[in-house]
Formats: structure tokens, C-alpha cells, sequence
């Protein structure tokens, strides 16, 4: 099974979720704003996050999830963090319908910084998708 872990992250907050659950895939967690994120071979599972910042997420994020290739990402699992609410969650989910991606209706969420509790929380739940 191909997995990838891709998420934007202005805290470190989303990456350390991110790195959780790379961990439980054993693959590599990559920042969408850096040039190795594109997926260039097909997928089986994507687990792609972000997080809520002034009631939106961040554009490199949604310019992400404009140009991925739904050709090569079989399905989505998103994650998120923030201070504020859950709505990033769905933000990513948008974007990810809009492009044609299939996504999970489970999804992942951590209410500001991750604990090591939630971060083995973020793992078994990537099992879960493996």
C-alpha cells in the first residue's frame, strides 16, 4: 500500500500530528509548501492536514489541494489542529471535493497543542486507513 502524510503547519502543532501519524505509516510527514510534497506516484491513501487561521486555511495549503492530481490520490483521510474550532476540517474537505478527491468521513482533530496522549491518538488512528 502506497501511503503519503502531507499538512501545512505556521505552529508546529499540525506537523507534530503529522509526524504521528507518518510514524504509524512509516513514511515521511512533508510540508505542502516544499517542492518533494507533489505526489508524483499514485497513492492509495493520502492523509493531508492543516489548520484554522483567521477562519480559513492557509494558502499554500488550499493551493495544494487545487493542484493535486486525483488521479493519483485513491482516497483522502484529513487531520487538523487549531485554537479555535473544527472547521478547518471541513475546509480541507472542500478542497479536496472540488478537485475530485474521495475522502474519508473519519477525520482527526487535536484542539491546540498535542499532547503525547494525542499523539498516540493520531497514530492508531492512522492504522486505522493502513
Amino acid at each position: 500500500m502506497n501511503i503519503a502524510v502531507r499538512y501545512y503547519s505556521r505552529t508546529g502543532n499540525t506537523k507534530a500530528v503529522a509526524e504521528a501519524i507518518a510514524k504509524a505509516a512509516d513514511v515521511s510527514a512533508v510540508s505542502v509548501d516544499q517542492p518533494d510534497a507533489v505526489i508524483s506516484e499514485p497513492v492509495d491513501v493520502l492523509f493531508i492536514g492543516g489548520a484554522l487561521y483567521a477562519y480559513g486555511i492557509d494558502g499554500n495549503l488550499k493551493d495544494y489541494l487545487r493542484l493535486l492530481d486525483k488521479e493519483k490520490v485513491k482516497k483522502a483521510v484529513v487531520f487538523s489542529t487549531s485554537w479555535i474550532s473544527k472547521h478547518s476540517l471541513d475546509l480541507i474537505k472542500k478542497g479536496l471535493a472540488e478537485n475530485g478527491i474521495q475522502t474519508e468521513a473519519e477525520t482527526f482533530y487535536v484542539r491546540s497543542r498535542p499532547n503525547e496522549s494525542q499523539l498516540k491518538a493520531a497514530e492508531a488512528f492512522a492504522k486505522k486507513f493502513i
